[in-house]
């Protein structure tokens, strides 16, 4: 699966799934090793989808004369 396309959702399941695998112990150096690498390519994913969001979110402030105007979130 090409993790361009790969779902936030499918990632942090992906992520969480490794974490609790090197936390068991019990996979040999070269597979936990492999596991690692996978986990922080799956943070930087993760990490970027997440940037992209906010970017998109826009929020509603009292501009002070009865309305609302669009700001953008990172503006905060």
């Amino acid at each position: 699966m090409d993790k361009k396309e790969i779902k936030f959702e499918e990632a942090l399941s992906r992520l969480e799934e490794i974490v609790r695998e090197l936390e068991n112990g019990t996979a040999e150096l070269d597979k936990s090793l492999d596991m690692f690498e996978e986990g922080v390519a799956l943070v930087k994913l993760c990490s970027g989808k997440l940037d992209e969001a906010e970017k998109r979110i826009n929020i509603l402030v009292n501009n002070g004369n009865g309305g609302y105007d669009e700001r953008p979130f990172t503006d905060n």
